[in-house]
Order: structure tokens, then C-alpha cells, then sequence
């Protein structure tokens, strides 16, 4: 029920994270020697936006589903949110250190890391909470 909520926020997030590097290589707002502000950045944007997001996964999820469920929701949202945020804020300043175009190669490699990533974050979180 919820890997489509988990997955589309971690492609969303980490699309988001990339499209705002993209454009900062753009205009020269950042260069690929950036990447640890850059990954600083994400990680701290991440972490806020999936805090926010956590508190209402869980509080929704706990509502209908119990107190355990929620908290693997909420968890989860918060890990896959800062995991995104950082993978996408620094694929685009990888991309263009090895030549590639970066707003052709992020998106599709976010979406899929993402996707993969959040799915074993949010079934481990689920068995270490749940004891299963």
C-alpha cells in the first residue's frame, strides 16, 4: 500500500534536488568542486523536507493502521527524502565531471536508484521496527 507514496517521493525529491543543481551549472552558480557544499546542502534540505513529511506519514499511518506501521512510514519518508536529496543534488556534478550531460542522465538514474534504494530502506526499517 505504501511503495508507490515511498518511491514517488524519493523520485520526486531527488528529480527536484537535480533540476536545481542542473540549472546552478547552468548559470555557474556551482562547479563539479562544489560537490561537498553541494551533497551539504541536499542532505540538510532532505532531512527538513522529509522531517515535515515524516511527521504526516506517520501521523496518518498510525491513525489507520497503528502506532508500529506509522512509525515505519515515518522513517521511511525521512530516510528516502535525505538519501534523494543528496543522490540527486550531486548526480548532476558527476554527470558533468565525466562529460555527460546532466540533464539527461540525472532524472532517469535518480528515479531508478531511488526506486530500488527506497524499497530495501523501507523493508529493513520495517523489519528492525517490526521485529520480523
Amino acid at each position: 500500500l505504501f511503495i508507490p507514496l515511498l518511491t514517488g517521493i524519493g523520485g520526486n525529491t531527488g528529480s527536484q534536488a537535480a533540476t536545481t543543481v542542473t540549472r546552478a551549472l547552468a548559470t555557474d552558480d556551482v562547479t563539479t568542486r562544489d560537490v561537498v557544499r553541494v551533497a551539504g546542502k541536499e542532505v540538510r534540505v532532505g532531512l527538513t523536507m522529509g522531517s515535515l513529511l515524516g511527521v504526516v506519514g506517520f501521523a496518518v499511518a498510525a491513525l489507520v493502521y497503528g502506532v508500529d506501521i506509522g512509525t515505519v512510514i515515518g522513517l521511511t519518508i525521512v530516510s528516502i527524502c535525505t538519501m534523494a536529496a543528496t543522490v540527486g543534488g550531486v548526480m548532476p556534478l558527476v554527470a558533468k565531471s565525466i562529460r555527460v550531460d546532466p540533464a539527461v542522465f540525472s532524472t532517469p538514474f535518480i528515479s531508478t536508484f531511488c526506486d530500488a534504494t527506497g524499497l530495501i530502506v523501507y523493508f529493513s526499517i520495517a523489519k528492525a521496527v517490526l521485529g520480523i
